[in-house]
């Protein structure tokens, strides 16, 4: 409950400046951040997405992804999509999520450029799988390698990275850093990734081989990844190769047979690990698949209940989809449009039984506090802020009166309203200060 209640006061009080700093600064000592130096919070998160996806009907495979600044003052995260790669057969496909630290610069570099060395990597006949996972290994390096030529002397920043390369048989996992992945099949978690900390065994070792030390959990006491593009002041141990620097941008390579059973992978920056377990964000994909949510559709969702639960960070997502993901049920459409229509009976009752008008987070804490069956797993009522917000509006706008609170009129209230468009501008309003 106490989790729960941080979660909550998190997501129902407006964050100040001060506040956001508080909270970055607890997240840099448990060791979660990547970045180094001052953070900075905005006074209201910026939830606008532009949610896009793609289909591969004839190897069947489909895609969604979205981004989501949130409350960080700059957006630093990147991704890109490939449904087929030049020069290689139908069936290859190519996604990453990169997370920049110390500024956009390398993220951006990354989605842009990465998928070219990793082709050039490859060649025209890859031999699976040891052959393509040496290839990401090589392709990777390369990047970071031009990546170098082309950064500016003493400048700091750098990106995790975390990439799916998809072919007929296999599913290609490369990794450096905290963004993450997970490979649901058969209803369960299979396959995920671990973060690159400076206090795993291996990581240690090789950071402690090249004269690093580690404080703090952080590298030289300022860095949390101990694996990224970029970061090039970490990387100047002499007489060390690329792969044994203080901060390698190396990848982790995990190489997957498919199976029929195959259902989903998602990917993400650590944003949206912050806020949800990998478990549980397999559940909410799940039971969105089975309501015929298209994938960038269900992305933007999963963002904006992230969003809800808390998370400081950008956000950014990318959902593959393979033959076997769940397919669209009936009678979970069912109990979703009964969960829908009873959380909005429950706003007009909640709002018309008061002898003031409530606040939305009033009334959110009180759904909180109540039995609601059929909720969405792993988002609970998170997920449903919208619902929430939509009968919050309607309900206002079907009373026509003017409450008064403080100074402020009913109009005060009501204005906002007037302007939402979208999933993400109802998710802000939920968290706009006079609501609070």
């Amino acid at each position: 409950m106490a989790a729960l209640a941080r979660l909550l006061e998190r997501l129902l009080c407006p964050a100040s400046k001060e506040d956001g700093a508080e909270d970055e600064e607890e997240k840099e000592e448990e060791g979660c951040g990547t970045r180094e130096g001052p953070q900075f919070i905005l006074d209201t998160p910026l939830c606008a997405q532009r949610p896009h996806g793609g289909v591969a009907a004839s190897w069947g495979l489909r895609f969604g992804a979205s981004a989501a600044q949130g409350w960080r003052a700059h957006m630093e995260d990147a991704h890109c999509a490939w449904l087929a790669l030049p020069g290689l057969p139908p069936g290859w496909a190519f996604f990453a999520v990169l997370d920049g630290h110390g500024g956009a610069r390398a993220a951006f570099f990354g989605a842009r450029h990465l998928p070219g060395h990793v082709l050039e990597a490859l060649g025209q006949a890859p031999g699976e799988p040891e052959g393509v996972c040496r290839a990401l290994r090589r392709a990777f390096l390369s990047a970071d390698a031009r990546l170098h030529e082309l950064w500016p002397r003493g400048e700091p920043g750098g990106s995790t990275a975390v990439a799916l390369l998809v072919s007929r048989r296999f599913l290609y996992l490369a990794h450096c850093g905290d963004s993450r992945a997970v490979l649901s099949r058969a209803g369960a978690v299979v396959f995920s990734t671990e973060d690159h900390r400076p206090l795993r065994p291996r990581e240690r070792e090789r950071i402690q081989d090249a004269g690093g030390t580690i404080r703090r959990r952080r590298l030289e006491g300022s860095l949390a990844v101990s694996r990224a593009l970029g970061d090039f002041a970490y990387k100047e141990a002499p007489g060390r190769p690329p792969e044994l620097q203080l901060v390698t941008a190396e990848p982790e390579v995990t190489a997957l047979a498919r199976r029929a059973e195959d259902e989903f992978m998602l990917r993400a920056s650590d944003g949206v690990w912050d806020a949800m377990s990998g478990a549980a964000l397999a559940g909410l994909v799940a039971s969105r698949l089975c309501l015929g949510l298209a994938p960038e559709l269900l992305c933007a969702q999963l963002l904006d209940t992230c969003l809800c639960k808390g998370s400081l960070d950008n956000m950014t997502c990318i959902l593959v989809c393979f033959p076997g993901a769940p397919r669209p049920w009936e009678e979970a459409i069912r109990k979703e449009l009964a969960v829908d229509a009873a959380l909005g009976r429950r706003v007009t009752e909640l709002c018309s039984s008061a002898q003031e008008p409530p606040s939305m987070n009033t009334v959110f804490r009180i759904l909180v506090s109540e039995d609601i069956p059929n909720l969405p797993p792993g988002g609970g009522l998170y997920c449903k802020a919208t619902v929430i917000a939509e009968g919050y509006s309607q309900f206002c706008q079907a009373s026509g009166k003017r409450w008064e609170k403080g100074q402020r009129g009913w109009e005060a209230h009501w204005h906002p309203w007037k302007r939402c468009r979208g999933l993400g501008d109802l998710t802000a309003l939920l968290l706009w200060p006079p609501f609070a």
